[in-house]
């Protein structure tokens, strides 16, 4: 969208007005004191029938607008002669411009002339006016951390990283108090089955649950007491292996033993896949044979001696795992506090802005940082340093024929948009025929093309602006308040505009960045000082 953003705002407003001006523009008085009021006058003629809106603002440029009077219409045959009136004011003495309003007339707008004013400082006599003693300082409480409360910070963050690393490796070691005093598989499963009751599950309707957990118990129990993969099993599976262990360890289990677990599985089964609903009845059998069968399983199991080598073999894998796992735990859980901690120390020491630009990464710092380009840009050559190279925009891809006739060249060159942290635009042309040009015009045409892209709050300052070579210019400068499309956020901006008015033609460089980002102001200030151009006496 922001693309030719810079090839229309030059284009559009560069060229002399042409057509008759419908809105008449005056003021009063062109200088005034601070305070006083400037009476503005827009003045139109329009037929009967026509329809005219007049700007409404709190604001023209850097004047406030005290008051807004009523149009007054005069009728002249079947035409109204239309006139509105509006009172200014400014309270900071300096030179100001009432910019260009727009007046629509028929849904056609049309440009209101812009115009200087001065605003001067009220002259006080200090002979006449009464003189008082100056007031002593008085100190006023600094908002800033002291020196000694911030190394107490730091050490209590530090004390604190240190107990969190500590209650997080003993936590880690640490077990349930359940698993302290139910260390057996036969001690847990009648203890769990417990805790699955009093959820009553089943009662509230959550059978699939109900049955879900039931089954994982005794799955676990068998895995855990017999060793055989119980969890990842099928119901026929887990039966073939229940069998298979019996013959080899000598289980004494009964075919009924087998058959009522089976019963439960199957049944389980069918409700969490199959969306079968049991009754009451039995649902509680099911609980009863889960039950019956852990504790006939574990009656079967024969006795294991204590110095089994297999059972050692285990048990010292298992120590080896947690010995594995606390040895890459630690140094994981050391980094990362300590890494915690260096940040809160940044952040403490120096603020969130030094720890989001330096360690996040900011993009106009980037900028400022990289590595600059000195080119030449257009003809008359504006020679500039840039932290990017400027790209070429083709004046072939505008549209309008009648304003591609006005000018003999036309080159814009630019570095992002309008929208983005940092954007530059340098813009030569020159006029097929000799023609006045007035620097502001082109200035508060470029300002108009701020407004149109969504600008809102647009304030002006206008100084004279000269180079080392001695070739004098205007600039142009003020904030404005820019809604970005994508978060819905507002951002003040702060724009540079450049002029230089050379053997018929134009000069201009455009700058625009937020306002407060420390980094795009110093490549603001880099860049200008950085402009050089040469007295051009005869431009072919």
């Amino acid at each position: 969208m922001f693309k030719k953003f810079y090839i229309f705002l030059f284009l559009l407003f560069s060229v002399v007005t042409i057509g008759q001006n419908r809105v008449q523009t005056s003021v009063d008085t062109t200088r005034n004191k601070i305070g006083a009021q400037f009476n503005l006058t827009l003045k139109t003629d329009v037929d009967t029938l026509s329809t005219v809106i007049f700007p409404n603002a709190k604001n023209f440029g850097q004047l406030l607008v005290i008051r807004s009077y009523v149009v007054d219409t005069v009728i002249k045959g079947d035409r109204y002669e239309l006139t509105k009136r509006y009172g200014l004011t400014q309270f900071d003495s300096g030179r100001y411009s009432i910019p260009a309003l727009k007046v629509v007339i028929n849904n056609r707008s049309f440009a209101t002339d812009s115009i200087n004013i001065e605003v001067d400082n009220v002259a006080v006599d200090t002979l006449k006016q009464q003189m008082y003693d100056i007031k002593p300082i008085i100190q006023l409480k600094s908002t800033r951390f002291p020196a000694y409360l911030k190394y107490i910070l730091i050490v209590l963050l530090i004390i604190g990283a240190g107990a969190l690393t500590y209650f997080l490796i003993k936590r880690h070691q640490a077990k349930s108090p359940l698993a302290e005093n139910l260390k057996t598989p036969i001690a847990r499963a009648p203890s769990l089955l417990q805790v699955l009751e009093q959820k009553e599950l089943w009662q509230k309707g959550e059978v699939k649950a109900y049955y879900s957990e039931l089954t994982d118990i005794a799955r676990n129990y068998i895995e855990e007491a017999i060793h055989i993969p119980a969890m990842e099993s099928t119901t026929s599976e887990l039966i073939l292996g229940l069998r298979q262990a019996a013959k080899q360890k000598k289980m004494a289990l009964s075919t009924e033993s087998l058959s009522n677990l089976e019963k439960v599985l199957k049944q389980a089964d069918l409700v969490k896949f199959a969306k079968s609903k049991p009754l009451d009845f039995e649902i509680a059998e099911d609980r009863s044979r889960i039950e019956k069968s852990i504790i006939t399983i574990d009656k079967a199991i024969p006795e294991v001696v204590e110095d089994d080598v297999e059972s050692k073999e285990i048990a010292r894998q298992k120590l080896l795992k947690r010995q594995r796992q606390k040895r890459i735990l630690i140094p994981i859980l050391i980094v990362v506090v300590l890494s915690l901690s260096t940040f809160t120390y940044l952040i403490v020491a120096n603020g969130w802005t030094y720890v989001k630009d330096n360690i996040l990464g900011h993009p106009t710092r980037e900028l400022l940082e990289g590595e600059w380009v000195y080119s030449e840009y257009g003809n008359p050559a504006i020679a500039i340093e840039t932290p990017k190279v400027l790209k070429r925009n083709s004046a072939s891809e505008l549209q309008n024929k009648d304003l591609m006739a006005v000018f003999k060249h036309f080159q814009v060159f630019t570095y992002g948009s309008i929208t983005d942290n940092f954007s530059i635009a340098v813009s030569t042309l020159t006029y097929k025929d000799e023609t006045e040009i007035e620097l502001q015009k082109i200035a508060e045409g470029v300002l108009q093309g701020f407004e149109s892209t969504g600008f809102k709050n647009l304030l002006v300052k206008y100084d004279d602006y000269n180079t080392p070579e001695g070739i004098s210019g205007l600039k142009a400068y003020g904030t404005g308040v820019l809604k970005d499309l994508k978060s819905n956020e507002q951002h003040k901006i702060y724009y540079e505009i450049i002029l230089f008015n050379q053997a018929n033609g134009i000069q201009q460089i455009v700058i625009a960045h937020e306002e407060d980002d420390a980094y795009a102001q110093k490549i603001r200030e880099r860049i200008l000082n950085s402009i050089e151009l040469k007295k051009v006496s005869n431009y072919e």
